[in-house]
């Protein structure tokens, strides 16, 4: 380590709270709350205090925690400005500590100590590499899912076929547009826990029945819940989505018809995309007054900030085609072949070895960071916020009226 690091060298670390440095306060109660997290907390410190020591570093050194003690004083909201101020208070050859305090923009939420060492980072990774190849590899189940090994309960929205190591799920509410309401959320929820508990199935493919893939959340529905229930269902519905990333199996959309709103999340969610010649995609919540609440990330990771925007800011509707140009889609066939086209997939990926195949599925969804599995909390935050404002009450009265919303009001 260099020469000049003394008591009462300082720095600053500011930061923006997103979806993933949050926690989501009684969640599925009455009334919840979605703040930044302690673990947060330590990290803002954290890199503070790696901030100050960052110039005094030689080549092939760095700084790791050893030792922090935080106090969180008060709650800040996703979305606020933080900033960490740590100063250094002793110096013992290769160790440092320091005071840390933590600020939002109105008051002091945090304060605490921290030590830091400063090792070598080749000694570090081979150590590292050494744990890593003792460390078994399995299948990665979501956290959150109980595995139900046994048999799958009858659900009353979805179809489910099972051919082998191959399931297909059908939307199965035609009459609606396959719309998504509370009873198909629960529905996905028991299919994903069953997923979870039976790993030798290894294909799953998503269709529509009728002329839709999936019209989005259920308007009609949103228009009769208070803002609580509308932020406990939209949490549900993305956390189900997000599971299918850690899930085992492989997940293939063949996409018949319109994929709009949760529909087009849904879509994107899965490993592979195949859409018919008639499918269209949309994500048509601005027209309604309201954000999507979930699923932007997903959406961006597959086509861009540039198209993600043109899709969300304008409500416009797209082909198949197009939907292929953006990178939406993988393929795009005849509407009669579009099951049989995710089938020939599905044979195609079951003839890879399958360890290597989930840990590669596995490895792809983790590279993105925790960023994205978090970013639906803020997503969810914003839509609830735009839904109980009377742009939103004029946009689900359009909706059932069957008229254009007249947001000038």
């Amino acid at each position: 380590m260099k020469s000049g690091l003394q008591i009462g060298t300082m720095a600053t670390l500011d930061l923006r709270v997103s979806g993933s440095e949050v926690i989501h306060l009684g969640a599925g109660q009455s009334s919840s709350a979605i703040v930044f997290a302690t673990p947060s907390m330590i990290c803002l410190m954290e890199h503070a205090a790696r901030k100050v020591l960052h110039s005094f570093l030689e080549p092939g050194e760095e700084s790791v925690g050893v030792n922090v003690v935080v106090e969180h004083l008060a709650a800040t909201p996703v979305n606020a400005m933080v900033r960490a101020e740590a100063r250094v208070t002793a110096v013992d050859r290769r160790l440092v500590d320091f005071d840390i305090v933590a600020f939002d923009e109105l008051e002091q939420i945090g304060r605490g100590t921290h030590r830091r060492a400063v090792i070598h980072t080749d000694r570090f990774a081979a150590k590292l590499r050494d744990k890593m190849n003792a460390i078994a590899e399995s299948v990665v189940l979501p956290g959150l899912i109980e595995p139900n090994r046994g048999e799958l309960a009858s659900l009353s929205t979805l179809i489910v076929d099972r051919d082998g190591p191959i399931a297909t799920v059908t939307f199965n509410r035609p009459q609606k547009l396959n719309a998504v309401d509370t009873f198909m959320t629960a529905d996905f929820e028991r299919l994903n826990a069953w997923l979870a508990g039976h790993p030798e199935i290894r294909i799953v493919i998503v269709t529509g029945a009728g002329e839709a893939f999936c019209a989005g959340d259920d308007v009609k529905e949103v228009g009769t819940m208070d803002l609580d229930d509308a932020t406990r269902l939209s949490h549900r519905q993305a956390e189900l989505y997000l599971a299918w990333e850690r899930l085992p199996q492989i997940f293939i959309a063949a996409v018949n018809g319109a994929a709009f709103g949760g529909g087009c999340v849904c879509a994107c969610s899965c490993d592979f995309r195949i859409a018919s010649h008639s499918a269209r995609f949309a994500m048509p919540e601005v027209r309604l007054g309201w954000t999507p609440g979930y699923g932007l990330a997903q959406l961006t990771g597959l086509i861009g900030k540039s198209r993600a925007l043109e899709l969300c800011l304008t409500g416009k509707h797209i082909t198949a085609q197009q939907a292929h140009l953006f990178g939406l889609v993988h393929e795009v066939v005849p509407h009669v072949r579009v099951i049989a086209a995710a089938r020939e997939l599905a044979q195609q990926l079951l003839a890879q070895p399958i360890d290597a195949l989930r840990l590669t599925k596995h490895q792809l969804h983790a590279d993105e960071g925790t960023h994205v599995k978090q970013t639906y909390l803020g997503d969810t935050a914003a839509y609830i916020r735009c839904l109980g404002q009377s742009d939103a009450k004029e946009g689900i009265m359009a909706f059932n009226d069957k008229r254009r919303p007249d947001f000038r009001r």
